[in-house]
């Protein structure tokens, strides 16, 4: 939790080498839990010292460098599952944050294809990606968690995730580890179309890429990120040449601060229900 520091009692330790003890270099008689839940932004004697104490849930956000229409940055997607997987982290307790991945499957090169039809935008492979997160998993794995969360923001990583969340959690679910595909905080966005529609808004106004969804997100927690004034008037059909659907003029903070919550709280839920009755 930041701001929360705990001391951990912590001794000499040492490895057999040859039939040979060599012990290991002196560390402080306790090391502190660091004020942050950001896993780079640790010691590796803090992050032993978290597992140690309980904090074996982590989580793995995915974002991508992408289009997102003339009104916001490539970055997106990473700025706005940075900030929900640290307020999941939060909610969850007990849980850090790993690095966000930022290069995911975005579409073929050649010829271009979805968001690979826009400069800017860097792609690889669902292999690739289902191989970056095999192996984030198993070094997490090594290192002492027991519960590795993957999250992503965008849709093509949807598949890849689930694959190899479903192959490691077979092969280590017996043995106490946990690998989650929260597909939840994606599929969440059914709800927040549904809020808006409440309020007014259609199928053709909200959007599916770049739209009002995805731009109220960044306007609440990267507001530097979207400039309005980039579109020009064009909405709908006007806008899509340039990668953006819906009107996402009619987007807000307000409306950011709304609706990312429902993500938040759908992905919180899931996490707790698959771990039910784990300490």
């Amino acid at each position: 939790m930041r701001g929360r520091r705990a001391a951990i009692g912590i001794g000499l330790g040492a490895v057999a080498t040859g039939g040979a003890a060599l012990l290991l270099a002196p560390r402080p008689a306790a090391t502190p839990l660091p004020e942050t839940l950001e896993l780079a932004d640790m010691t590796w004697p803090e992050v032993r010292a978290a597992i140690e104490a309980g904090w074996r849930t982590v989580i793995v956000p995915s974002g991508g460098i992408e289009q997102n229409g003339p009104h916001m940055i490539l970055s997106k997607h990473d700025h706005i599952v940075r900030h929900a997987a640290q307020r999941i982290a939060r909610a969850l307790g007990r849980t850090l944050v790993a690095p966000v991945i930022s290069f995911v499957p975005q579409g073929d090169w050649d010829p271009p294809s979805n968001n690979m039809r826009f400069p800017g935008t860097i792609g690889v492979t669902p292999a690739v990606f289902e191989g970056l997160l095999d192996g984030i998993a198993r070094s997490l794995k090594s290192a002492g968690f027991t519960a590795i969360c993957l999250i992503a923001d965008h849709g093509e990583s949807q598949a890849p995730q689930q694959a190899v969340a479903t192959r490691l959690d077979a092969a280590w679910r017996a043995r106490g580890t946990r690998v989650l595909s929260v597909a939840s905080f994606y599929t969440a966005a059914d709800r927040q179309e549904a809020w808006l529609r409440e309020r007014g808004e259609t199928a053709a106004t909200i959007g599916g890429h770049a739209g009002i969804m995805d731009t109220s997100e960044l306007m609440a927690v990267q507001p530097r990120g979207v400039d309005l004034s980039r579109l020009e008037g064009r909405r709908g059909s006007a806008l899509a040449p340039l990668g953006a659907t819906g009107d996402p003029s009619r987007a807000s903070a307000e409306r950011g601060e709304a609706i990312l919550p429902l993500r938040i709280d759908a992905a919180v839920a899931e996490i707790r229900a698959a771990l039910t009755g784990r300490t």
